[in-house]
């Protein structure tokens, strides 16, 4: 808003010319989110305790969270809230990549925020049922991912650490893109375990895709650094950037012990979101390695319930993994400040990738 109203006034005072800059705007566009998650985020912890949208704790979970319960929960609307507002200000809306993000964080965030009233307020412990719930996200990835293919996006996947091994997949990639942004949505929820856990690394992730999709957009870095070049991608570091300051805003309530916790309503945008980032930027495989920490969690539900199916037999003493850890006598801040580190370390193993090719 503030690029489309703003800029054209550069013509009558430069002093507007800043409008014009991505970087500009994207660190505003940081910075807006943070401060709006300060201001706003008392308010909404208070109206979640006032209508009793409190966190249903598992009764087979691990003991230590049962003093958790009473704890706001759906606190992913705060997000929600800021990052749009954050976009809708900062963000170039003229720009089909903004929208298609806005589009997936919005569809993400219903689903997720139907599946928590049926919990919390219908007192419904199963909430959404699991097709159901799968099934939509299926629907609102495949949008995405069809929008991107009949609009002529590029539909090769690129290796990493490889400049030349390219994979045009073709319409294939419909379903590929689909996956990349159901899975990363699945896997950001099942790593919002403990306080602080999930918004940890996923403000780590949205920095470094704020990277990408900044070199991704600049022709002149894109070729020295031999990855693609993709026009007007630039734009969506403005919409990580809202990504990385609602997070780090989010995190200033929901770290160790939490005062109110993300719900499917935070947790599902915000891993749509980051895979449609990965989609748009062409760093799907990249992902792998970005998101580490929500691969490794999705995976150890899935090594759980494929062993515990086929030998009748447990993996892990708990899964996802962080409740392993758990029983196995970790301090819950031990093991969120450690996986915040790995995360950490990933990142800049896949920032490395730009070089090392």
């Amino acid at each position: 808003m503030f690029y489309y109203f703003l800029y054209p006034l550069a013509k009558h005072h430069t002093i507007f010319n800043v409008f014009q800059y991505i970087t500009f705007r994207t660190i505003y566009a940081v910075l807006t989110a943070l401060v709006l998650s300060f201001l706003i985020g008392p308010y909404i912890i208070r109206k979640l305790k006032v209508m009793q949208v409190e966190q249903v704790i598992r009764e087979n979970g691990p003991p230590n969270h049962h003093t958790k319960a009473g704890t706001p929960t759906m606190g992913g609307t705060l997000i929600l809230i800021v990052v749009i507002v954050s976009v809708l200000l900062w963000g170039n809306l003229t720009n089909e990549y903004v929208w298609l993000l806005l589009f997936v964080t919005v569809g993400m965030g219903g689903i997720g925020f139907i599946d928590d009233y049926r919990k919390v307020m219908l007192r419904d412990p199963t909430g959404l049922r699991a097709s159901v719930k799968f099934g939509l996200q299926i629907v609102v990835a495949v949008i995405a991912a069809t929008f991107l293919y009949v609009s002529d996006f590029d539909t090769v996947v690129t290796i990493p650490f490889f400049k030349g091994v390219k994979i045009d997949m073709g319409i294939l990639y419909i379903p590929f893109a689909t996956l990349v942004i159901v899975a990363t949505s699945n896997a950001v929820n099942l790593t919002d375990g403990l306080d602080g856990l999930a918004i940890g690394p996923m403000t780590i992730a949205a920095a470094t895709y704020m990277l990408f999709a900044y070199v991704t957009g600049h022709i002149k870095i894109a070729n020295y650094l031999q990855i693609m070049y993709i026009p007007n991608v630039g734009e969506l570091a403005v919409f990580a950037g809202a990504m990385v300051g609602a997070s780090l805003g989010f995190l200033w309530f929901n770290t160790y012990p939490a005062q109110v916790f993300m719900g499917d309503i935070g947790a599902l945008p915000l891993g749509g979101a980051l895979g449609t980032l990965a989609v748009i930027t062409k760093q799907e495989i990249l992902l792998l390695i970005v998101g580490g920490i929500f691969v490794l969690e999705a995976v150890s539900v899935i090594f759980q319930v494929v062993s515990f199916k086929l030998r009748g037999k447990r993996v892990f003493a708990m899964a996802p993994i962080h409740h392993h850890f758990e029983l196995k006598g970790w301090a819950e801040p031990k093991i969120i400040v450690r996986f915040w580190i790995i995360a950490i370390i990933l990142s800049l193993i896949a920032i490395s990738t730009l070089k090392i090719r």
